[in-house]
């Protein structure tokens, strides 16, 4: 019998991934594996300290090999999914941002949201012929599946208390209105008339159809700026939630609400309970529009400006689950016939063929027992991690420290795309009593006994181990 290897859960963006990856970290506990999982950056920066593991990572690309490189050194295997997969780009473009040649040829397997995904990977020119694709769906699916709804029950009634009835607007213009400038599609320029250079965004795609998303985007944004105080004037008996993508600046939604009581801006908290408790949602091209058709909440596609290249390539799955609108008058009405309860969902057997492509794991097993199934039988085969070289691991260990270093010291600079505060935005930390909470919380709904502790490493990585 071979000892099985810990879990390192890497979790970036806490309101959207903590949870599900915390879910993850439960099941795994119920098969006998410790589970390592808290802040990305933090968890990178101390990856030297760490038992050899498996480490789940969520994208491959060009930005990921310094790490790759260090892990590999240091002995910890890799198994990826691309959180960016599931609603994504042209093939060209998406494999150009995010899949690096390099990269993925560190990687032991990896895990797809679905059919669509894995074929995805398999047209890639630079695929590893022997590379495993494991189509199990992803754990953050799991998270709208009937049986886990009661998770959220506290936070929808919560809600309810806070802000009545409401309709909730979930905004995606980070390539346009990004949480800092240097992520955006383009860099602000510094002198009239001169060629903006690419942002953070922008990398991998050509300037043509860079210039066409950002474009259009703009468009929409400048649209929903004008729609989210129209559709206050339109539903006075609702509250109007806005809530921008994690990653986008909300100054300009907090101006919109300023004047009006009835507007609220708020990244609080996953975005399910809000999805459940909302009369309907109003996005465009955003993955809540996948969320919504799977968990039956009414979700409108508002497009008032149309780019074929742009919303018949990156946008086919999350408009095409919606209903959609091409004007606020359409959508107003749209939006009333939901309230006069003559209108619901968006259905229809092309949309459920639509889905059941792109998203594994709808019924039946949880995408995290899939997961953890694939995970159980690589310990099985062991030994999973054979010992690197002194040499390979003291030079790990180096470039680990140097990496944390220059990090740090970056992140200060002006003009960086992710100074300190960003850090703080995407992952603003857990208590450990919240975290066993949750817990407790996931092993009640699932009806799993399994004697589970949870530890602090450090303020925000955590230890999640079966006793006994």
């Amino acid at each position: 019998m071979h000892s099985k290897p810990p879990l390192i859960i890497p979790v970036e963006n806490q309101v959207r991934e903590l949870d599900p990856k915390l879910l993850l970290a439960c099941i795994a506990a119920r098969h006998g594996f410790v589970s390592i999982i808290g802040s990305h950056r933090e968890i990178d920066f101390r990856i030297a300290a760490f038992p050899r593991g498996l480490y789940l990572n969520k994208s491959m690309t060009e930005r990921n090999l310094k790490m790759f490189q260090i892990m590999r050194r240091i002995g910890h295997a890799i198994l990826t999914w691309d959180e960016e997969a599931l609603i994504h780009l042209p093939p060209a473009i998406y494999y150009s941002r995010r899949l690096s040649p390099v990269a993925i040829r560190c990687i032991s397997h990896l895990f797809a949201w679905g059919e669509e995904n894995a074929d995805l990977w398999r047209s890639y020119p630079e695929f590893p012929e022997n590379l495993p694709i494991h189509v199990t769906g992803n754990p953050r699916n799991d998270m709208l599946r009937p049986e886990l709804h009661a998770f959220y029950e506290s936070e929808v009634r919560a809600i309810h208390e806070r802000y009545g009835d409401y309709l909730l607007v979930n905004t995606n213009f980070n390539h346009v209105n990004a949480f800092f400038p240097a992520q955006n599609l383009f860099k602000p320029v510094k002198h009239p008339g001169e060629s903006p250079q690419f942002g953070k965004a922008g990398v991998g795609m050509t300037r043509e159809f860079a210039q066409a998303l950002h474009d259009q985007k703009l468009a929409v944004f400048k649209a929903f700026q004008s729609l989210i105080p129209e559709l206050s004037h339109a539903f006075p008996q609702l509250s109007i939630i806005v809530r921008p993508h994690p990653t986008e600046g909300q100054d300009v939604y907090r101006q919109l609400a300023s004047g009006n009581s009835r507007i609220h801006v708020t990244n609080e908290g996953n975005v399910v309970p809000w999805l459940r408790g909302a009369k309907a949602l109003v996005h465009n091209g955003c993955t809540t529009g996948v969320e919504a058709f799977v968990m039956r909440t009414p979700a409108f596609s508002f497009r008032p400006a149309v780019n074929e290249a742009i919303d018949h390539t990156f946008y086919v799955l999350s408009h095409g689950l919606s209903h959609q609108c091409f004007a606020a008058p359409e959508l107003i009405d749209g939006i009333q016939q939901v309230l006069d309860g003559t209108l619901g969902a968006a259905s229809g057997e092309a949309r459920s063929a639509l889905v059941q492509r792109h998203l594994t794991g709808q019924e039946g097993a949880l995408a995290c027992e899939r997961m953890m199934d694939v995970v159980q039988a690589i310990a099985e085969k062991g030994p999973v991690l054979p010992m690197p070289a002194l040499s390979d691991r003291l030079l790990g260990v180096v470039m680990a420290q140097s990496r944390f270093l220059i990090k740090r010291a970056k992140s200060y600079f002006p003009g960086s795309h992710a100074p300190p505060e960003f850090h703080r935005h995407r992952y603003p930390g857990i208590t450990l009593d919240e975290l066993r909470h949750r817990i407790r919380r996931f092993q009640e709904i699932l009806r799993d006994q399994t004697p589970i502790s949870a530890e602090a490493i450090t303020p925000q990585i955590f230890r999640i181990r079966p006793n006994g």
